[in-house]
């Protein structure tokens, strides 16, 4: 696939992938016989997996330890899975946050419709 084309596809400009290839957020994209690049599936799959990991609020510097440490092989397994079980820590002490923040806008909704009700009966 084009850099075009994967742009489209995941909501990205291309000068985004190319950033994040250019800080090894992903690996380094083949290239063509035109000297484009030519996203196959493996590099598609990266382009996802940060896309996903970034949308949640994973730091970059994570993800590029994690990209790195994938490229080296399978050595790595543990340094990988620990520091992607911190950042599922960290996401999940965030959802809480927001959570809480969700419950907190909810009370203040549910109070407004309370008082606007209150109101409506008081003026006829």
């Amino acid at each position: 696939m084009t850099i075009r084309e994967v742009s489209q596809k995941y909501g990205l400009t291309p000068d985004t992938l190319r950033y994040y290839e250019r800080i090894g957020l992903i690996p380094p994209v083949p290239r063509g016989k035109n000297g484009a690049r030519d996203y196959g599936e493996e590099s598609c799959q990266w382009v996802e997996l940060m896309k996903c990991m970034r949308s949640a609020g994973v730091q970059i510097e994570a993800l590029i330890e994690y990209a790195a440490l994938a490229q080296r092989g399978d050595e790595t397994l543990e340094a990988r899975r620990a520091l992607l079980v911190r950042q599922r820590e960290q996401l999940t002490a965030r959802m809480a946050d927001m959570q809480a923040s969700l419950d907190r806008l909810d009370y203040k909704i549910d109070l407004c419709a309370q008082r606007i009700a209150c109101r409506g009966r008081e003026n006829p």
